[in-house]
């Protein structure tokens, strides 16, 4: 005899975790493009905008890390963990224009983990590296320098890790974006003379 009970149930589970996974697909991609352009208004040096954007990316982790309390964890989710992604890289790149050390990040109670911080850090080393076209445009030689130095740090960094697989993609846009900052400065230094 089938448990007719316990088949309902199994199908009741199931409905919930996909209404809550659409749900979580739908914020994600708010997250992402809310984290993207407040990366676009940093180029332009709105900050206040920029900031404005970091809170409603983190409105949007919050309301999925709300999700995931009650139910299945809607945090693992593949379109969550790409959307908190991009969150890292503009809030990394917004506290390295504040000055402040890159380090790791909690955002709604989630702390981000390892991976995920890894991938938005190198990421914001090639947004680094566009902002640093824009100083050397402008003259700018130590603004230029300073960031060539945080991506030297990075690769160095990164070096001592066995990165693999999306990772190891990653790395090698970072060592791509280091040697394009390090033509940059050459370049700049070289027509300063």
């Amino acid at each position: 005899m089938l448990n007719r009970k316990y088949l309902e149930q199994i199908k009741s589970d199931s409905t919930a975790y996909e209404t809550g996974r659409r749900e979580t697909i739908r914020l994600s991609d708010d997250i992402r493009t809310v984290s993207k352009r407040a990366i676009f208004a940093m180029h332009r040096d709105d900050l206040v905008a920029a900031d404005q954007l970091l809170v409603e990316a983190v409105k949007g982790i919050s309301a999925v890390r709300a999700k995931s309390q009650d139910g299945p964890r809607m945090t693992d989710e593949g379109s969550f963990r790409a959307a908190l992604e991009e969150y890292v890289e503009a809030r990394l790149y917004r506290d390295f224009l504040n000055g402040k050390e890159l380090g790791p990040i909690e955002v709604a109670n989630i702390e981000v983990p390892s991976d995920i911080f890894l991938g938005g850090l190198c990421d914001m080393i090639g947004e680094l590296q566009r902002k640093q076209v824009r100083l050397a445009t402008d003259g700018n030689i130590e603004g230029v320098r300073a960031m060539r130095d945080l991506a030297e740090d990075v690769v160095g960094a990164l070096l001592e890790m066995d990165l693999t697989g999306y990772l190891r993609n990653k790395f090698d846009q970072v060592k791509n974006s280091f040697r394009r900052s390090e033509e940059v400065l050459y370049e700049l230094s070289v027509r300063r003379t």
